[in-house]
């Protein structure tokens, strides 16, 4: 599918303003969504909306499906009755710069603890009957969801391979058996999701009605602790005691000697295959009932993907094996119709990825950062320079992965910095992220995203992420004194300079 030419601002909704110590879907939202349709930004990416993983990242969900319940508003749930005024007053360790998650997660998890039971004994008949009715929508993937988290708290966060084997091995009278016994907090995992899913309703309407999309992000595996992993675990590549035996990762490559061992288990694809592809069918569905465009990272891995020993302690021995290629995406067509996918084909991309994407339409990516190489050697058939970009491309300055273009910028060589300006045409650099931001505008590709770490000019403290590192990261929030009348004005002209209004 071709995008209308458009751009857009790359900021997960846990980097807002806000007193409760993350970002969440409160007013702070609905401000970010306003200032984008006066900066004339018709789209606003996010990263995933599950809840966070080892090293707090929302790229190891304990669901492929729930939403991240750090995001809900409290605020909200206190106007509901179900909190005092008193439950909103911020932790002594909260921070208006980074969210520290030691301090967030317990307080907030208490207060939602606290709103959850006050909804069970006070529940109006509007709600109950709203209530009822999400359950029933989302029960194909909620039951699990609820009685996975349930177990997985009540067996210390185990590994749920580790948990007595009737529950692992999900023994009909064992899950029985444990729903009745904790109902209670079943229900509250429940209610948890029903209030994310209810105020991302109303914040992505807004969007919508004001002509912002929300561009999801979707990755290719998930945690092996993850309630789907539990649930349909004939479609994973386990052992007869639920271990994985295999896992996902990418080889050695000049970035790294040993690879990268994520560590997800990996698909039974012939299993998926002999089901007409059910599971990813309910999951892309059940991705496009939240946003309105969707990136899959790791596309690669669909034509195929690194197979990596369990047992290994690193990425360096391992197999390509093939993925599933255009059955899987002749499946959910047939299913869902043609939907607006953005392939996340980074990195080493063989033939076969190529022609995977573009079979399908699917638009890929570029990053400007990548454009220029290590040393500034000019190689001025780098895809990643805008003289190289076809139309139907998203091209970022840089994504959460990457430094900052500030950041970037001052490790840059001389000799890279000297090549950047010359390709650019601009001055000294001072705002070479002005630079970056105009070059995406300008180019072919009918999608421009910029990290708002970008259009704010921030340096190397204010990144995201930094790949391989499990901790001190995904932690960036900024604030509104930040933001300056002339970021939106200078995002807007360009926006009508390269009609992308």
């Amino acid at each position: 599918m071709t995008f209308p030419r458009a751009s857009g601002v790359l900021l997960h909704p846990t980097s807002l303003p806000g007193p409760h110590g993350c970002g969440d879907l409160g007013p702070a939202a609905y401000h970010f969504v306003d200032w984008l349709v006066t900066a004339k930004q018709r789209l606003w990416q996010i990263l995933p909306l599950g809840g966070i993983g080892p090293g707090n990242s929302p790229y190891m969900s304990s669901s492929a499906f729930a939403g991240n319940l750090l995001l809900i508003d409290l605020a909200e749930l206190q106007q509901h009755g179900w909190l005092d005024e008193a439950d909103l007053l911020p932790d002594a360790g909260f921070s208006d710069a980074r969210v520290h998650f030691g301090a967030v997660v317990p307080w907030r998890m208490a207060r939602l603890e606290k709103a959850a039971a006050s909804f069970a004994h006070n529940i109006s008949a509007a709600d109950q009957v709203d209530y009822a009715d999400f359950c029933l929508h989302h029960a194909v993937w909620l039951e699990d969801y609820a009685l996975f988290m349930t177990l997985a708290e009540l067996h210390g966060g185990r590994d749920w391979c580790d948990w007595p084997a009737p529950l692992a091995r999900r023994a009909p009278q064992a899950l029985q058996d444990a729903s009745a016994a904790h109902a209670e907090r079943i229900a509250f995992w429940k209610f948890g999701q029903w209030c994310f899913y209810r105020q991302w309703k109303k914040l992505r309407a807004h969007a919508n009605e004001r002509g912002v999309k929300i561009v999801g992000d979707a990755p290719i595996f998930i945690a092996f602790q993850s309630a789907e992993v539990w649930a349909r675990q004939e479609l994973f590549e386990l052992d007869a005691d639920g271990r994985a035996t295999v896992i996902a990762g990418v080889p050695p490559d000049f970035f790294s000697a040993t690879g990268q061992r994520w560590g997800n288990p990996l698909y039974r694809w012939s299993a998926h295959a002999d089901e007409g592809y059910a599971w990813w069918i309910e999951r892309v569905r059940r991705i496009f009932e939240l946003v309105d465009i969707v990136r899959i990272d790791h596309f690669r891995g669909f034509a195929g993907y690194w197979e990596i020993p369990a047992s290994e302690p690193n990425a360096i021995r391992g197999r390509w094996l093939p993925g599933p290629g255009p059955a899987l995406f002749h499946a959910i067509e047939a299913a869902l119709g043609e939907l607006p996918i953005i392939a996340e084909d980074l990195g080493v991309i063989t033939p076969d990825v190529d022609a995977l994407r573009h079979e399908f339409s699917l638009p890929g990516m570029r990053i400007l950062q990548f454009a220029f190489g290590e040393d500034g050697a000019n190689d001025n058939t780098n895809a990643y320079l805008p003289h190289n970009f076809e139309r139907n491309t998203v091209v970022y300055t840089g994504t959460h992965d990457n430094n900052t273009t500030q950041g970037w910028w001052a490790e840059a060589s001389p000799a890279l910095r000297q090549y950047v300006l010359d390709y650019l045409g601009t001055g000294d650099g001072h705002d070479i992220h002005w630079q970056l931001i105009r070059a995406a505008c300008a180019s072919v590709a009918d999608t421009a995203i910029h990290p708002l770490q970008d259009v704010l000019g921030l340096g190397a403290e204010h990144r995201m992420n930094l790949p391989g590192q499990g901790e001190g990261y995904w932690e960036w929030r900024f604030g509104w004194d930040q933001v300056q009348p002339f970021h939106a004005e200078r995002l807007a002209r360009l926006g009508s300079l390269y009609r992308r209004e």
